[in-house]
């Protein structure tokens, strides 16, 4: 079983309208509503790839009630600690058209539920029932009301059971885990950079520091190069390279999460060229939709690699 842990699930809500005029009533020309967070996008897109998973995480409030329902309406199981007050936070992202049709992104993401003691405890609970060859994504942000080491906490409270820890995270966050060996690490080339203090320009480059970080614990690393596509250092010591499908971009959120989601499934019989496909499949079917990916679209664009 795949488990994935969101912290801070969301509502969002998505609104199309014209030129946005500050200070001002502006009117919506059509809105779109999602249940998100990146392991909640991992599970749906999981989903879509006939794989099992159960959601983790905090929920609150009438918000909290309605992405449990909209998830579980997607077939999906979850598993999520209740909080007894506030409301899971609701992001407002305005694309507005001008005049010459060019299109301008704006985003409002809301706070989220303080997360005490005592609800963290319940999800170790409920963490404490994963067995080996379960898999466990722990993906994003960390609320400021939980301990900043809490991916660590979790790993280290894992270890000793044979299961598969995916951790897309960026800086101290991600490089304090690699003592737990992750299965699977999902920088991007720019935050690939970041750690080490460089900036990368060639496949060369990102080779060698993505090594140092399977030199330093994790078995799989895959940094996503944006239209450069992907390259893989698997826990084999190989080195994949996968260029990107092509479409029309249409939407940014979730694409990562989608590319996670479509290398877990790819990657259950080790076939790590094929999981490097799939997750890039994954990921442009993405970001060529409105929302997440769907199956149709993800074996479509399997064609193209």
């Amino acid at each position: 079983m795949v488990y994935t842990v969101t912290f801070n699930p969301a509502v969002d809500y998505i609104v199309h309208t014209d030129e946005i005029s500050v200070g001002c009533v502006n009117r919506s020309k059509s809105e779109e509503i999602y249940f998100g967070g990146k392991g909640i996008n991992v599970s749906m897109v999981l989903s879509e790839l006939n794989v099992k998973s159960k959601a983790l995480g905090f929920v609150a409030g009438f918000t909290g009630d309605a992405i449990e329902k909209g998830i579980t309406a997607k077939g999906i199981e979850t598993d999520f600690v209740h909080l007894d007050d506030g409301f899971s936070r609701i992001n407002v992202k305005i694309k507005s058209e001008n005049k010459s049709k060019s299109c301008t992104e704006t985003e409002l993401n809301g706070q989220g539920p303080k997360i005490d003691g005592n609800a963290l405890g319940r999800l170790y609970e409920k963490l404490d029932s994963l067995s080996d060859g379960d898999t466990i994504v722990l993906a994003g942000s960390i609320p400021d009301s939980m301990p900043a080491d809490i991916y660590e906490k979790i790993l280290e409270r894992l270890q000793g059971k044979k299961i598969k820890a995916v951790v897309d995270a960026t800086k101290d966050l991600l490089i304090n885990v690699l003592k737990y060996k992750p299965f699977l690490i999902k920088p991007n080339n720019h935050e690939l950079g970041e750690m080490f203090g460089v900036t990368l320009k060639t496949n060369e480059e990102i080779e060698k520091y993505a090594r140092k970080l399977k030199e330093m614990g994790a078995k799989n690393v895959l940094v996503s190069m944006a239209s450069d596509g992907a390259l893989l250092i698997d826990e084999n010591g190989k080195t994949h390279v996968c260029g990107v499908c092509k479409g029309t971009v249409k939407n940014s959120v979730g694409a990562g999460d989608s590319m996670v989601a479509g290398f877990v499934a790819g990657s259950e019989n080790g076939d790590y060229e094929y999981a490097l496909k799939l997750g890039t499949a994954a990921g442009g079917a993405t970001a060529f939709s409105n929302g997440l990916a769907e199956k149709a679209l993800i074996d479509e664009l399997l064609k193209q690699l």
